[in-house]
C-alpha cells in the first residue's frame, strides 16, 4: 500500500510539473514609458503596470522563456512607432496581451527587468 501511494505521489508530482504553464496577462491603459536598454532591447509601461517590461529588439528576433511566440525586428519597429503614437496622442491601449515565464498574475505585479512577449494588442 505504501509503495502504491509513493508511486501515485510521484506521478502527481510529475504531472504537476508538466502542467505548469507560462503566465499570461492582459493590460490596458495609456503608454507611460517607452525605454531603450542595452543590448538593443525596448521596454514599455502602461498606466496599469507598476514597472516597464522588455518586449522586443529592433535588431534581432525577440524570444522569452515560456512561450513559442516571437517578435521579429520589423514588428518591433512597428510596435515602437505605435507606442510612441499612443503616448503622444494620449489614447488608451485597450488590450495588451503579454506571455512568458516572467508574466505576473496582474498588471501591477511585474518584478524589475521582466521580459515578455506581446501576443496581441488593441489600440
Amino acid at each position: 500500500m505504501k509503495s502504491k501511494m509513493n508511486s501515485m505521489l510521484g506521478l502527481v508530482a510529475v504531472l504537476t510539473c508538466q502542467i505548469a504553464v507560462a503566465g499570461s496577462v492582459t493590460c490596458s491603459g495609456t503608454v507611460e514609458a517607452i525605454s531603450y536598454h542595452s543590448n538593443d532591447t525596448f521596454m514599455v509601461r502602461l498606466s496599469s503596470m507598476n514597472l516597464p517590461v522588455f518586449f522586443c529588439s529592433p535588431e534581432s528576433t525577440f524570444t522569452v522563456p515560456g512561450t513559442s511566440y516571437t517578435t521579429g525586428p520589423q514588428t518591433c519597429k512597428a510596435f515602437i512607432a505605435l507606442f510612441v503614437a499612443a503616448r503622444e496622442s494620449g489614447k488608451t491601449i485597450v488590450n495588451l496581451y503579454f506571455d512568458g515565464d516572467a508574466v505576473p498574475a496582474t498588471c501591477n505585479g511585474w518584478v524589475p527587468w521582466s521580459s515578455a512577449n506581446i501576443r496581441h494588442f488593441s489600440y
